[in-house]
């Protein structure tokens, strides 16, 4: 059989070899015929996941395809050493020569074609031709963070975006503050955050899902926001979330587990070291020592497990009518950490996002539905956050002119906490001794720690549904004309239920013993309350567009439209107290025979008519010019109306003639500036001009046959004069690009005027009786800069990118009506943040020496000054240290010592990614920020004993040579604590100002994908796994009681629900 079959062989190949030989015309036929075959092969990208729709073509051919959803292609009839032109949307071209077996194609982004398109106000832009100041974050960024918001993962990822946690801290429902380029009111009656609007209409980055988000355009000055008209003078966040693409059904699976624990929470001494130091700030005071001897004794014992049988339950019965019952502070020897108590570690969560999208040939969809469980950090009772979030978008291309679109994006958030969890509570955990037990001696929880209320007393449970709706119409009658029909409603329905339920204690018998919930609800009582509210909104947009090109060097848009909206707000509510029951927390099981209503009804609306024009001249020279009439409803007469116009000017220096020689090293050197006006309607006052008396309902002070009587106040005057806050603000930018584009950012300087603002009534006499209303009559001045610089390349399969964005701004009263210059109010020429304070030497050592220093340094403040106290500086030379008249003019010896306003702000992001491996770092933080505080968490036991608090930190202290206690401590960071009079070494001043700047490890990642040709072979696309964290860790100088991105607090600096450091393990999974 073998020399049969070679034989053979020999037979054809002598066959063929005649064959050419006798007949050339022949021979290219039979050649061709053995060298073509069908040339097949993969298309991925950098991390190993296919590209769907990447084009093939076949040079010199017209034999083209395109790769299928598992990146896969196949063209027939193909001839080995043919060259094939690989490319698609946002990489660079390839070209390779197939030479019979299967390729294995890497395509590589291409930084110049990146993000070419940028949506801006009301359609789209080369990014080639901007003018004005806008920032893309796209959806790479919002991938794989375990974040509750999108607002979390935008944090220090636009240069001028910036958000402040504010005093809800880390709570599962707290939203952060946000504006872009910064404070743009000083808030006396008006408000500057962005406009935010969601494919097109007014949204809420919190009612989104991140995995729903293609793209986010910032626009940041006025020229490319002015379009948006009066609720946009501080700028506009555009949001366009996700679409379907034509081809079949692809389905994608993201979920993650994550893991909770609280950034920065104070360390508490344990109870023996907080005894002592108890006992030093009451002598130093003159007062009896708090802890006697026998009570340090059992508080060492305890720590050191020695104690009696009999001192075990670590307190003792008190009695009824005792304030703790089981007694605590001085009268218990627990060693109780009441931060680690309140909080738990490491708690679960999760999030799982699917989204099926595709299309036919005319229609596409995309369909998504998230579910977010947060629990929070509460040990003792439960907070918990849902979030649900359902997205449809249907796109039909009716006929060739016309176009229908409709959108539909649902959620609802639940959110479930203890009726006891608010400020009042974060403010008394640093206020229970570490001394307090847990429990009493049989094991159940001691009444006076909120325990029991926070697990017992009540829930406060809020319900919010969103419903956004949009409908569009696109007409395109002629190449380069479109006509679009836009109509947005949205409907947010919000829903509070609250209530206080009677709480117990166990008493020596364990027998439940009723307790007062606070200081309003006495033992037994209880209370339910309800509130509702709608809010209507309702937004058309109608514009027309038409761009066209000329001689291919001229690019013309023209612009013109109409834009209106209304917003209706209703509020009704219900509270009664005393239930039947508890069981019932109903309204109607209250029995109280007072019920207390509320309503309330407003509503407010706007109206546009906009143009604008966009010229570029072979992307060279560019200009573009826009116009807006705005009318508010919140102003009357000829202050209704107002005009609004902004202009830019860009020239792109890379592509005249005379930089050709450098087109090879810089392909983009664009200078630009634009200046532009706009009006802030977004005062807090709706009808100010409309007169109003309050009323109450059964709230007299009196009693007319045993009941309270309605009352009525006095209205305020009101001012028909209020108008429009006028905001103008110019703007000159550098854009650039070089090496092949692997390099490129941008830089803006930017001032913005705010005129007119919203400030306090000029002073009248008191005899007037009745509150002034407020006027337009202070501005202020924003000036600052903003720089992103992106560095991205590869090394063979290894990819890799940094990106820089940083950004500063400085805001500066220009006028405010404060005819005295008081230093307490705002006034011209001050610059927002400025602390005032005092400069110290140091800390006395001896009584002499603070007697030499007193000599020349008296502080008009404090008395008894001895050793271990402040010693102030005194400026001016009148041997007093005070604060003058406490004018600008004089100040006395207070000087500028810092400023609280956060300057450079930063972002860095690092990527990379080889094989299926990748892997992200995202630094954010701030540069520089002062932090001045003299509450009880900085200060310590320096306040009334009651309301002091004891820290690790502040046993730091100052202590004389022959201290028997800590033992001395001569160069301390703390004055000697002083009970009641502590007061007066706190006062501000350069010692005690800390340096709140930081940098945190916002996020870092890394992920895994699996092989193509493992995957396909189960039937899938892609899969990844992936780990993740936030808030990983922070460089701050700043001390350990504090968070540096968190130190506010609604009952002072610090007491605040804490931020959370999350561990995730998320899966990707593409169908």
């Amino acid at each position: 059989m073998a020399t049969f079959r070679t034989t053979m062989l020999m037979a054809l190949a002598l066959s063929s070899a005649s064959l050419s030989y006798a007949d050339a015309t022949v021979t290219p036929m039979v050649t061709t015929a053995q060298q073509q075959a069908a040339c097949k092969g993969t298309i991925m990208d950098a991390k190993g996941d296919p590209i769907i729709g990447a084009s093939i073509v076949v040079s010199g051919q017209k034999k083209a395809t395109i790769s299928d959803v598992d990146g896969n292609f196949t063209l027939p009839d193909v001839a080995t050493g043919t060259t094939l032109t690989i490319s698609y949307v946002g990489y660079k071209t390839q070209t390779v020569v197939w030479n019979g077996k299967d390729l294995s194609i890497t395509l590589h982004e291409d930084a110049e074609s990146l993000e070419d398109v940028v949506v801006v106000g009301y359609g789209t832009q080369k990014k080639v031709n901007l003018t004005g100041a806008v920032s893309v974050v796209n959806k790479k960024t919002l991938e794989s963070r375990a974040v509750t918001s999108v607002a979390q993962a935008l944090q220090g990822a636009v240069p001028g975006l910036n958000f402040n946690v504010g005093n809800g801290g880390g709570s599962l429902d707290h939203r952060m503050s946000m504006n872009i380029r910064g404070t743009g009111t000083i808030g006396e009656g008006s408000n500057a955050s962005p406009l935010v609007l969601i494919d097109g209409t007014e949204g809420d980055l919190y009612s989104l899902a991140p995995n729903d988000i293609e793209s986010i355009s910032v626009l940041k000055d006025a020229s490319a926001s002015a379009i948006y008209g009066s609720r946009a003078a501080f700028g506009v966040i555009l949001v366009t979330t996700k679409s379907g693409k034509d081809g079949r059904a692809s389905i994608s699976y993201n979920g993650n587990m994550r893991f909770s624990t609280a950034t920065q929470v104070p360390e508490m001494p344990n109870s023996y070291d907080f005894a002592r130091y108890w006992n030093d700030a009451a002598a130093n005071n003159g007062e009896g020592a708090p802890f006697n001897e026998e009570t340090l004794k059992k508080i060492q014992d305890n720590i050191n497990g020695t104690l009696k049988e009999e001192d075990k339950g670590l307190t003792k019965w008190s009695g009824y009518a005792a304030n703790e019952p089981w007694a605590m502070y001085t009268g218990s020897w627990a060693n109780t950490d009441w931060f680690k108590e309140m909080y738990k570690s490491n708690v679960p969560s999760q999030e799982h996002n699917v989204s099926i999208s595709g299309g036919a040939k005319n229609v596409n969809y995309y369909v998504s539905g998230t579910w977010l469980n947060q629990h929070g950090l509460i040990r003792h009772g439960k907070d918990i956050l849902n979030k649900y979030n359902f997205t449809t978008k249907v796109n039909a291309d009716v006929t060739k002119w016309l176009s229908i679109s409709y959108s539909n994006k649902w959620n609802r958030e639940t959110f479930n906490r203890p009726s006891y969890m608010t400020g009042l509570f974060f403010h008394n955990i640093a206020r229970r001794w570490p001394t307090n037990p847990i429990y009493d001696p049989h094991g159940h929880y001691v009444h006076g720690n909120e325990i029991i209320q926070m697990e017992d007393g009540g829930l406060d449970k809020t319900t919010t549904d969103k419903l956004f709706q949009q409908l569009v119409f696109e007409f395109k009658p002629l190449a380069g004309w479109k006509i679009r029909l836009e109509g947005n409603y949205n409907t947010t329905n919000y829903h509070n239920h609250w209530d206080v339920l009677p709480i117990y204690y166990h008493d020596p018998q364990e027998l439940l013993t009723p307790a007062a919930w606070s200081g309003d609800y006495k033992a037994g009582k209880s209370n339910v309350g309800e509130s509702m509210s709608r809010t209507n909104y309702f937004n058309g947009r109608f514009y027309t567009e038409y761009a066209f090109t000329l001689n291919e060097k001229h690019d013309l848009k023209l612009l013109g439209g109409l834009d209106m909206e209304s917003n209706l707000y209703t509020t009704l509510s219900a509270s009664r107290a005393d239930l039947i029951t508890p069981l019932v927390p109903t309204l109607n099981n209250a029995t109280h025979k007072d019920v207390h209503p509320g309503f309330g009804n407003n509503q407010w609306a706007t109206m546009g008519m906009f143009a604008r024009v966009n010229y570029a001249y072979d992307s060279r020279y560019l200009a573009e010019f826009s116009i807006r009439r705005d009318g508010s409803s919140r102003f009357i007469g000829d202050k209704t109306w107002a005009t609004f116009p902004s202009f830019s000017l860009g020239w792109n220096m890379a592509r005249e003639a005379f930089f050709e020689p450098l087109t090879k090293t810089v392909q983009t050197l664009k200078l630009r500036g634009s200046w532009g006006t706009l009006g802030n309607t977004n005062i807090q006052a709706l009808y100010p001009w409309f007169l109003s008396q309050p009323v109450w309902a059964t709230a007299s002070s009196w009693l007319i046959d045993g009941q309270k009587q309605n009352v009525a106040g006095v209205p305020g005057l009101v001012s028909p004069n209020l108008t429009w806050e006028t905001v103008r603000s110019w703007n000159v930018g550098l854009d650039f690009g070089m090496f092949d584009n692997r390099l490129q950012g941008n830089f803006d300087y930017f001032v913005r005027n705010t005129s007119d603002m919203v400030g306090p009534a000029p002073v009248k006499p008191s005899i007037l009786g009745a509150g002034q209303p407020k006027e337009n009559n202070s501005d202020l001045r924003t000036n600052g800069w903003e720089l992103e610089v992106s560095w991205r390349d590869h090394i063979g399969d290894f990819n890799y990118g940094v990106k820089l964005v940083m950004s500063d701004d400085i805001q500066t009263i220009t006028r405010y009506y404060n005819p005295n210059r008081l230093l307490s109010r705002w006034c011209e020429g001050q610059r927002m943040g400025d602390i005032w304070g005092y400069q110290v030497e140091g800390i006395a050592q001896s009584d002499k020496e603070m007697s030499d220093w007193l000599a020349n340094n008296k502080p008009s403040w404090g008395s008894n000054w001895a050793a271990g106290d402040v010693m102030y500086k005194d400026l001016n030379g009148d041997k007093k240290v005070n604060n003058g008249e406490n004018t600008y003019e004089n100040t006395g010896d207070l000087t500028v010592i810092g400023n609280s306003m956060p300057r450079y702000r930063f972002g860095i992001t690092m990527d990379a990614s080889w094989k299926g491996f990748d892997f992200l770092l995202f630094l954010q933080g701030v540069g520089k920020r002062d932090f001045w505080d003299n509450s009880p968490y900085s200060t310590g036991a320096n306040h009334g004993m009651w309301q002091a608090a004891a820290f690790k930190d502040h046993l730091d202290y100052w202590r004389p040579a022959d201290d028997k206690n800590f033992g001395p401590n001569p160069g301390a960071f703390y004055p000697r604590p002083l009970f009641g009079n502590g007061w007066k070494n706190f006062q501000t001043s350069d010692r005690y100002l800390q340096n709140a700047a930081y940098m945190r490890i916002k996020n870092i990642q890394l992920g895994y994908t699996l092989p193509v040709g493992l995957t396909s072979a189960w039937g899938l696309n892609r899969v990844r796994f992936y780990i993740s964290a936030e808030n990983l860790y922070t460089f701050t100088k700043l001390n350990k009681i504090f968070d540096p991105e968190a130190t506010g607090g609604d009952w002072g600096p610090g007491k605040i629900y804490p931020l959370q450091r999350v561990l995730s393990f998320g899966l990707n999974l593409n169908f």
